[in-house]
């Protein structure tokens, strides 16, 4: 017998890519702080400023979560 065929164009099977567990903390962690502090901070005045905090600070979490993830890790289970 000879060498089996390799084909060139064969995939490998690919699972798509998740996000680290680390960036779903940071973006909870400072979600919540940013909301609670909204809360706090305009809480005499109409605001929608909690909400537009909220997002802030997920924003910030998602940055925050790749930077220790690139640095520190993941988060082990």
């Amino acid at each position: 017998m000879g060498k089996p065929i390799i084909k060139a164009n064969r995939q490998k099977s690919q699972k798509p890519k998740e996000w680290p567990v680390v960036v779903y903390v940071w973006m909870i962690g400072l979600g919540f702080a940013g909301y609670l502090t909204g809360e706090f901070v305009f809480a005499a005045k109409p605001h929608p400023y909690h909400w537009l905090l909220l997002v802030i600070g997920i924003l910030f979490g998602i940055l925050i979560g790749w930077l220790w993830y690139r640095w520190r890790g993941d988060i082990k289970i």
